[in-house]
């Protein structure tokens, strides 16, 4: 399959929105994406699928784009009618992908992300073998995603306890064969580098009062100044091992530095596989 790279990278901005209004998100779509291409290529899948799979992945959630930002910024439980609303992304995405040029690479994933094998996930009940493989294969990786995650809320689980929970729905909301192959990927340490990143190589940056994560560039180093958008945090790295810590130091009223930028490290990781 022959990729535009220009096209490929308009529709991996499309991504990129969704994470600059969602901050407690941050590298999501980058970390599903590389999940997902690791268990299609332990699959043995061929390298343009395993490559479509990949890029559909890093594109499953861009029907947020049509979900308040008050629900998608919520720190506690939705309500039954926020969920319901939030419930309709996946279809929204859907539509919203289905005039790309790009569109048979990813418009299915966007729509079935969250179906179950068992028929009780949404938007349309499909169930079992009628789910396309990508799709169930991105349903695994966002789910791990998910749950290794940290969010205002919670603190991330470890990737062994996540396994575990991801075995207790195998067969019934997960395809049990991939979630076979995802455990044997996390017990071989295989997605270690890939958990608390947002890109290859660089680690999570969290801002210590709030909690959102920062996708900060390769360049970024120990004694660099980043800014919090949710909380206008202005924050000091200090380099602690791979990872980095956050101070905050004051705060900022200039909206130049509470600017979105996309997670062009992210972007490039993608790209480069269709080198």
């Amino acid at each position: 399959m022959n990729f535009d790279k220009s096209l490929l990278k308009s529709l991996l901005l499309l991504a990129d929105v969704i994470e600059a209004r969602d901050p407690y998100t941050g590298g999501h779509v980058w970390r599903v994406s590389q999940f997902a291409k690791l268990l299609a290529t332990k699959l043995g899948l061929p390298e343009d699928e395993v490559i479509r799979i990949s890029i559909a992945a890093y594109l499953h959630d861009i029907g947020k784009v049509g979900i308040p930002d008050g629900m998608l910024r919520k720190a506690g439980m939705l309500t039954d009618e926020e969920y319901a609303i939030v419930k309709t992304h996946p279809s929204i995405g859907s539509r919203l992908l289905a005039g790309h040029p790009l569109a048979e690479v990813v418009s299915s994933v966007a729509n079935e992300h969250h179906e179950r094998m068992d028929g009780k996930g949404y938007p349309n009940g499909t169930r079992g073998e009628l789910l396309s493989l990508a799709s169930r294969i991105v349903s695994v990786a966002d789910a791990f995603d998910a749950m290794t995650s940290t969010r205002p809320y919670r603190k991330g689980m470890s990737v062994v306890q996540t396994l575990c929970e991801l075995g207790a729905g195998a067969g019934s909301q997960f395809d049990a064969g991939l979630v076979s192959h995802m455990c044997e990927l996390g017990q071989a340490g295989d997605l270690d580098h890939i958990v608390g990143h947002t890109a290859e190589g660089i680690p999570v940056v969290v801002c210590p009062h709030c909690g959102p994560i920062i996708a900060v560039p390769r360049d970024t180093k120990g004694g660099d100044i980043l800014y919090c958008r949710a909380c206008r945090g202005e924050l000091l790295l200090r380099r602690v091992g791979d990872s980095f810590e956050a101070e905050m130091i004051g705060t900022t009223d200039d909206p130049r530095k509470l600017e979105p930028r996309p997670n062009e490290a992210a972007m490039e990781d993608v790209l480069a596989q269709i080198a």
